[in-house]
């Protein structure tokens, strides 16, 4: 038992970081998709200040997350 369970961890450290490598391009990629992930929530947040409600904003949250992150909301979940 012991055996297995050393080989599994020993292939999973060895496995994790070659899974963790971006290329350059996949880096700007990510870059890219944070900045309008960040955009998506700014507007959002300036949706609310200017008084429009949480479910209208919301919906604009979610429509501007589409394909952009998991989730609805581009990751981000209130307790609320």
């Amino acid at each position: 038992m012991r055996t297995t369970a050393f080989a599994l961890l020993l292939g999973l450290t060895t496995a994790l970081p070659a899974l963790a490598q971006h290329t350059a391009e996949q880096t700007q990629e990510d870059i890219k998709r944070h900045r309008a992930m960040a955009a998506a929530h700014q507007a959002a947040a300036q949706c609310l200040e200017a008084g429009k409600g949480e479910k209208v904003c919301m919906a604009e949250l979610q429509q501007a997350c589409k394909g952009l992150a998991l989730g609805k909301s581009c990751g981000m979940r209130h307790a609320h």
